[in-house]
């Protein structure tokens, strides 16, 4: 029995840190994978988030004021590196936008430990997200079980705007032919923007969320960005679900993996990635093109 409840409580952390990613990721699915821009600060702006929402939580003390300026903050700034960054390297490849984005997510590292410094930072939770609940017969932290509701959430409401909405329509009609959409008289370069916006915004949501979970510090991005990348690719450019797919299944990969091969943990999302690349090369949900 202690075995069971083992593996159902590995489960769970494997489900939040996966659903977490997929918040994150579900940003640079937009970017990268509907958009055509290697965003690598992506991270950065996931680690903005945290930073943001500590500085507010400490000026208002409230955590769901923090939790509704912080991502805007983070899509205002997004929204700037696009305008005048990416926008003027996007036209000559992937390898301008690395180099350019690689450099924008080392200044904002720099800065971070410039206003916050080098240590970890406490974010302290409202008592409304404190403490444990029953949850299918086990204790579990509230605040881990508020992750998987949010992300669930923000899946439902991103999936809903993509295919079901006239905005979502015209979202994808732009990134499938931009010449064709801006024919029929639609500001290809403005919803680009509000799209990376969006972006950021999903990156800062999961960074005020993710602060008090995996702890606010300057390596947060870091760490991050290597999953990020493993799961567009495993669940296919694009696809809200494949990115969705692909985040439990890292997850789940790194949770059981640090519970039964804990020295080979970290390769399993790698091997993961290669037999993907090897039998569907486009990803899992990602069209053949």
């Amino acid at each position: 029995m202690d075995w069971i409840t083992t593996l159902a409580v590995q489960g769970l952390h494997g489900m939040v840190y996966g659903m977490l990613l997929f918040l994150v990721a579900s940003g640079l699915t937009l970017i990268f994978g509907m958009m055509g821009v290697l965003n690598f600060a992506h991270g950065a702006l996931y680690m903005l988030g945290a930073y943001f929402s500590f500085s507010i939580l400490r000026w208002s003390g409230s955590f769901w004021a923090s939790l509704l300026v912080a991502p805007l903050a983070v899509a205002a700034a997004g929204m700037a590196i696009e305008r005048f960054f990416l926008r003027k390297v996007h036209a000559h490849g992937h390898a301008h936008e690395l180099l350019i984005t690689f450099g924008i997510a080392y200044i904002i590292e720099e800065l971070v430990k410039m206003i916050w410094g080098n240590k970890p930072l406490l974010v302290v939770l409202p008592p409304a997200l404190s403490g444990s609940a029953a949850f299918f017969g086990i204790q579990y932290p509230v605040y881990r079980l508020f992750i998987l509701c949010v992300s669930l959430l923000v899946f439902i409401l991103l999936f809903t705007l993509l295919f079901k909405t006239r905005i979502g329509i015209i979202v994808r009609a732009a990134v499938a032919n931009k010449q064709m959409t801006d024919a029929l008289g639609f500001n290809v370069p403005l919803i680009f923007l509000l799209l990376f916006g969006m972006g950021a915004w999903l990156a800062g949501l999961a960074g005020v969320i993710g602060g008090p979970y995996l702890i606010t510090n300057p390596g947060m991005a870091a760490t991050i960005i290597i999953d990020l990348f493993v799961v567009v690719v495993v669940g296919g450019l694009g696809s809200v679900e494949g990115a969705l797919i692909a985040s439990l299944l890292i997850g789940w990969l790194q949770s059981f993996g640090i519970l039964f091969l804990p020295q080979f943990a970290i390769v399993f999302e790698f091997l993961l990635m290669a037999l993907v690349l090897i039998f569907r090369p486009h990803g899992l949900l990602g069209e053949a093109k």
